[in-house]
C-alpha cells in the first residue's frame, strides 16, 4: 500500500478530472493509495479545507501559510490556535521561496520562524517548501531548534548537499512527480543517493503530474507512477519502495497513523 504525503484536495479542479472528490480517492484506493495527506497553503483558507477533507478516514490535514501566501506577517497565535487541532498531523507548508518572491525575503524569514516555533511547542512535524534558498532554509532551522520538530522537505529539487543536511538534522525528504521529467536528471542522481529510510512519495496534486499523466491535472493515484520510477531508480521492487515510504510516512506523520487505524 501507498500513502501520498503531500497532496491538495481542495484545490483539485474536479471538473478537468470529471469526478468529485470522493471518486478521486476511491481512484486513488483503487491503485492501493491507502492514505493521503491535505496540505493546507493558507490559513484563512483553512476551515474550508478541513470541511471539506473531514468526512474521509483516509485523509489527514496540515495546517500553515505558504510563503508565497503570506500577504502579511504569520498570525502566531492563530496559527497554534489552528494547528493544535486533534485533526492535524503537521505545520506547514511553509519555508522560503526566493524564486518567485525574492523581495519578500524578511517577510518569509520571519513566517517561517513562527511555524517552526509553533511545530516545537505542539510537538508535530514541519512540512517544508523551499526553492532558491538552501542556505537560508538550512540557516534557519539550525538557528531556530527545527530538529525538536522534526519534518519533512517536501517536492524535493535541490542538491545533495543540501538533503544531507536535512537528514543530518533528522528530516525526511519527499519526492514528486518531478523526479520523472526528462530534464530532471540531476534529481535523479540525488534520489539514488537518499537512504529508502527517510524518503517520502507524493503527488503535490493538483500540480506536477508524472508522466505517463504530464501536462494533465495530477491526482493521488498517481503517487504509484512516482513510486514505480523511484523503485527502478533505487534498484528495489514497487512492493519494497512502497513498504518504506508508507513505514516512514507513519512514523513521521504520528497523528496520520492514530487516524488511519481508527478508519
Amino acid at each position: 500500500m501507498f500513502v501520498d504525503s503531500h497532496c491538495h484536495l481542495d484545490m483539485l479542479a474536479l471538473d478537468e478530472l470529471g469526478m468529485d472528490l470522493p471518486e478521486v480517492l476511491a481512484a486513488a484506493k483503487k491503485r492501493q493509495i491507502e492514505h493521503m495527506l491535505c496540505v493546507c497553503v493558507s490559513l484563512a483558507e483553512f476551515p474550508a479545507m478541513l470541511a471539506k477533507v473531514k468526512p474521509f478516514a483516509e485523509v489527514s490535514v496540515s495546517c500553515g501559510e505558504h510563503p508565497l501566501h503570506q500577504s502579511e506577517s504569520v498570525d502566531a497565535e492563530l496559527l497554534a490556535t489552528l494547528a493544535a487541532q486533534q485533526d492535524v498531523v503537521a505545520v506547514g507548508e511553509t519555508g522560503l521561496d526566493y524564486f518567485y518572491n525574492p523581495e519578500t525575503k524578511l517577510s518569509q524569514q520571519d513566517g517561517f520562524v513562527k511555524h517552526i516555533s509553533v511545530a516545537r511547542q505542539l510537538a508535530k512535524p514541519l512540512i517544508i517548501h523551499t526553492r532558491d534558498a538552501r542556505a537560508d532554509t538550512l540557516a534557519l532551522m539550525k538557528a531556530h531548534n527545527a530538529e525538536q520538530a522534526s519534518g519533512v522537505l517536501h517536492c524535493f529539487t535541490e542538491n545533495y548537499e543540501m538533503a544531507k543536511a536535512a537528514l543530518d538534522l533528522g528530516f525526511y525528504i519527499s519526492i514528486s512527480g518531478i523526479m520523472t521529467f526528462r530534464n530532471a536528471t540531476e534529481l535523479r542522481d540525488v534520489v539514488r543517493k537518499l537512504p529508502l529510510d527517510r524518503l517520502l512519495i507524493e503527488t503535490d496534486a493538483p500540480y506536477l503530474a508524472p508522466v505517463p499523466h504530464r501536462g494533465k491535472t495530477n491526482q493521488p493515484a498517481y503517487v504509484t507512477d512516482v513510486a514505480a520510477a523511484m523503485a527502478e531508480l533505487k534498484g528495489v521492487s514497487i512492493a519494497e519502495l512502497a513498504r518504506h515510504t508508507t513505514t516512514n510516512f507513519y512514523q513521521l506523520f504520528k497523528g496520520a497513523a492514530h487516524k488511519n487505524a481508527a478508519a
